[in-house]
């Protein structure tokens, strides 16, 4: 894979060259810097650090991982081909072209604290006045094990967790804004940050 740090801009329409309209998600994607190569004899996996972005200030241990160069975010991707990469070059929109199949990884809404049916789609309870287990979980356990087992489906924290959305198409490519519009729906809110990527 080879892929390109953006930042969610907003969702719009798009009209193709057939006359069809689509709805787009809109992503900025500046150049980006990559950082540093690691390799199978050295990291034990080959894969290109990127970086994107521009913080105005920065801790020392990354002042001293970037050095000369900037990045506010810092994200890896795998790839065999580190031979035509080396510290210090820039990968813009140029990777991708109109049509394109790619993959977008970002951090997905936070939505709380979520009962069962609305984080795990749990069907409710009779809704009869005789009942009193409407959006309850019902058991959590067997009678047997005296205990909740580990991974048990129950009402938590909902959202806010990494998230991949594969099938994604690029419908729009704009140098001049170092802009990028993808068919479909992209995880994160306003202005999060993504990986888009795509098969070499």
């Amino acid at each position: 894979m080879i892929g390109l740090i953006a930042q969610k801009f907003e969702v719009s329409q798009v009209v193709l060259k057939n006359g069809d309209i689509v709805a787009a998600t809109w992503l900025k994607a500046k150049p980006n810097s990559v950082v540093q190569i690691k390799s199978l004899d050295k990291d034990g996996y080959n894969a290109i650090q990127l970086g994107g972005g521009i913080k105005k200030r920065y801790n020392k241990p990354t002042k001293g991982h970037l050095k000369e160069l900037d990045a506010k975010v810092l994200w890896e991707v795998k790839t065999n081909q580190i031979d035509k990469f080396k510290r210090g070059d820039k990968l813009d929109l140029s990777l991708f072209t109109e049509g394109d199949k790619v993959t977008i990884t970002g951090t997905s809404k936070g939505k709380g604290f979520a009962g069962t049916i609305k984080r795990h789609n749990f069907r409710s309870g009779p809704s009869g006045h005789g009942h009193d287990h409407h959006r309850q979980p019902g058991s959590i356990g067997p009678m047997g094990i005296a205990r909740v087992l580990p991974g048990k489906k129950m009402a938590g924290h909902m959202g806010n967790e990494r998230t991949t959305t594969r099938g994604l198409r690029v419908v729009a490519i704009d140098t001049s804004e170092q802009k990028i519009a993808v068919k479909g729906s992209v995880p994160g809110i306003r202005h999060s940050w993504v990986l888009i990527s795509k098969h070499e």
